[in-house]
């Protein structure tokens, strides 16, 4: 069966919204176990976007950003993005390391980051990331399999350039989610960019007996 985004119907997009709401319930829990802090969660905003619009709805291309990639294989493909500000990344470094945080670096390793900095954020994107990841198998009885996560900090254009070129050759659309962590004082806005092609979306769906 040949499957278009254009088919999507309003179950459809319920079905893949509530996976996307259990992921951002999950990456909760579990940054909260990591830091052994509390973690607070707004409702996350989730939806389907086309690719090219995810440059407008996050800023602009030249802002500076840290993201953790991955790619994920299996019983589907496809690859994941997590973004946030470079002020919440530091501060989640630090949390992790149980440090001070910085924001110059003298041991700048990329773009600001120590490479005990860049590492923390490689493991905390990884359980995060996997957390969206385990909600779709959860849901689906599917199997995926995560590569190994990749620190970067750039600006917006060029961190979405990365899955763009593997990713826009074979779907252009994407799972969004949205989410806002309050851990004390500190508010932190995420975003989880999830990129199955267009196949594993067709596989997702008929797993959930929607299509």
């Amino acid at each position: 069966m040949h499957f278009s985004f254009d088919e999507l119907s309003g179950l459809h997009l319920d079905v893949l919204k509530e996976i996307g709401t259990i992921g951002a319930g999950n990456a909760a829990t579990s940054l909260s176990k990591l830091l052994v802090k509390r973690i607070d969660m707004n409702v996350p905003e989730v939806k389907i976007s086309e690719f090219n619009m995810i440059e407008s709805i996050l800023g602009s291309g030249d802002t500076l950003v840290a993201g953790v990639y991955l790619q994920f294989e299996g019983e589907i493909k496809g690859n994941v993005l997590f973004i946030l500000d470079t002020k919440s990344a530091k501060n989640l470094a630090s949390l992790l390391l149980g440090t001070k945080q910085d924001n110059e670096s003298k041991d700048e390793f990329y773009a600001g980051f120590s490479e005990l900095e860049a590492s923390a954020l490689e493991e905390i994107g990884n359980i995060l990331i996997s957390s969206y990841l385990n909600a779709i198998s959860s849901f689906t009885g599917l199997s995926i399999k995560p590569s190994v996560p990749y620190f970067a900090c750039d600006m917006l254009g060029a961190i979405l350039s990365v899955p763009l070129i593997q990713y826009g050759q074979t779907s252009d659309k994407v799972l969004f989610v949205e989410t806002d962590f309050e851990i004390g004082h500190d508010k932190m806005k995420s975003h989880f960019i999830v990129m199955p092609d267009i196949k594993s979306f067709s596989i997702i769906l008929k797993s959930l007996g929607v299509i």
